[in-house]
């Protein structure tokens, strides 16, 4: 698989093919096709950043193969000789720009290869418009003699439809020593692997092609415009997917579903939502909009209220979130849990029924079932250094603008007045107060206004 190009026209510093497209590098489409056809061996081919590409992609499997200069698409294949040219089997050329390309069509490649004993086999598109692809050229009876790269075509030879996907199927045997035939004579300058193809109609070789059913699937990415276009593409037919397995789209056009996603039947998604990751939403829920959620497991009939983020959390079944709430990593919520406006949670798991509805912070705590945290409480879980954890048990009130500093343990039917500060434990069925006694000065508005009146 090629991965070494530095994707110029991306205007970019990261490698092109690390670059996301749903949420997923798009090197990672064709390792994962690759890896369906169970292959003895993965070789891959980088070059420009390759420990980031080496780092984004999942390398189990795959031997990695570097291309200390960026000399063309033949020169990048001849680096794999020391690994493949050995090899018994057939290779099966990829480039790890195309993340659209099926199973199917490989394996549609490899029978014809097979099939017909051939040297190399291309896979082949037609085109309304061929612009940028390189051009197969055939002989009067259909033989395949050549492909013209796009910059190196004549007028006449660009308006041939028929286009080079740029993957192969080939002997090893015969492809080692074809490319060490190769020169860089052309308008870049650069070692072609396509010219392997002339050079076998040159030696009688035998040539074949299977022309790709769906052009779509051999389209690469080389612009940020292609990417976004691809990105669209791809989200329609995940959209499309998850409305035919029983999910309304309110909106399906400002609806962001990455691949991995699953999603129950009868869950309503408002616009402008973000699913994303490992995320698992049961049957039943209700995602008002503007949500944002990543890594997630949502239960049955869950709702989850306007521009509410949430992250690495799991959610019991009718749970309510939001609006404007913030679940942090490691958040867990049993069923029937609210999780009201501009309430954050973090690191914490909060028992089934509790309700937090207005304005707090509940940080590194445990909370027990059916208590009620007050509006502007605060769990103080952090002394410069460390973090301290906070325990709530069963059926606690904590009043309205209450601190607790942990670490300090609260424990089942208490009550926490409001606007305590909580630094000692609280036993069970005790009432914890602390505040400062309120005191009256009598005059004292009257005379703070005279004397502003004297200035």
């Amino acid at each position: 698989m090629l991965a070494a190009g530095r994707g110029k026209r991306m205007r970019s510093d990261r490698p092109k093919v690390i670059h996301s497209l749903g949420g997923t590098p798009l090197l990672e489409y064709p390792l994962r096709v690759a890896r369906s056809l169970n292959p003895a061996k993965i070789a891959v081919v980088v070059g420009h950043g390759a420990p980031e590409v080496e780092g984004a992609c999942s390398g189990e499997g795959v031997a990695w193969i570097l291309q200390k200069e960026q000399l063309g698409t033949g020169h990048a294949v001849l680096c794999a000789k020391g690994t493949l040219a050995d090899f018994p089997g057939d290779l099966l050329i990829l480039s790890g720009d195309v993340p659209l390309v099926t199973a199917t069509t490989l394996e549609r490649l490899l029978h014809r290869h097979r099939q017909g004993k051939s040297s190399v086999t291309l896979l082949t598109a037609f085109l309304d418009n061929p612009t940028g692809y390189g051009r197969i050229l055939r002989d009067s009876a259909g033989r395949i003699l050549s492909v013209v790269e796009e910059k190196d075509a004549s007028d006449a030879e660009k308006k041939i439809q028929e286009i080079n996907s740029g993957m192969y199927a080939v002997d090893p045997g015969f492809l080692f020593p074809a490319l060490e035939k190769l020169t860089n004579q052309n308008r870049q300058g650069e070692y072609y692997l396509p010219d392997i193809v002339g050079e076998a109609a040159r030696g009688g070789r035998g040539i074949e092609a299977v022309r790709v059913e769906d052009p779509a699937e051999i389209r690469g990415i080389n612009t940020r415009e292609e990417l976004a276009i691809m990105e669209r593409s791809l989200q329609e037919k995940i959209n499309r997917r998850c409305m035919e397995s029983g999910v309304t789209l309110k909106d399906p056009m400002t609806t962001y579903i990455e691949e991995g996603v699953k999603i129950g039947k009868d869950t309503v998604i408002g616009p402008n939502t973000h699913l994303r990751g490992r995320t698992v939403l049961g049957e039943g829920c209700m995602i008002d909009g503007n949500a944002y959620v990543v890594d997630s497991r949502i239960g049955r009939g869950v709702h989850v209220k306007f521009s509410t983020v949430v992250l690495g959390s799991d959610l019991g079944d009718k749970s309510q979130v939001g609006p404007f709430a913030h679940l942090r990593p490691g958040s867990v919520l049993g069923a029937n849990v609210h999780i009201g406006s501009f309430v954050e949670v973090k690191n914490s798991t909060v028992g089934e029924g509790t309700k937090a509805n207005h304005l707090s912070y509940i940080g590194d705590t445990t909370v027990g079932k059916e208590s009620n945290i007050g509006a502007g409480t605060i769990t103080c879980n952090y002394d410069g250094f460390d973090k301290h954890r906070t325990t709530i048990g069963d059926r606690v009130q904590v009043g309205s603008n209450s601190q607790l500093v942990a670490p300090v343990v609260v424990e089942d039917d208490a009550y926490i007045a409001a606007g305590s500060t909580i630094t000692r434990n609280v036993p069970a069925g005790a009432l914890a107060l602390s505040r400062v006694a309120q005191r009256h000065v009598s005059g004292w508005v009257e005379r703070f206004r005279q004397m502003h009146r004297k200035k």
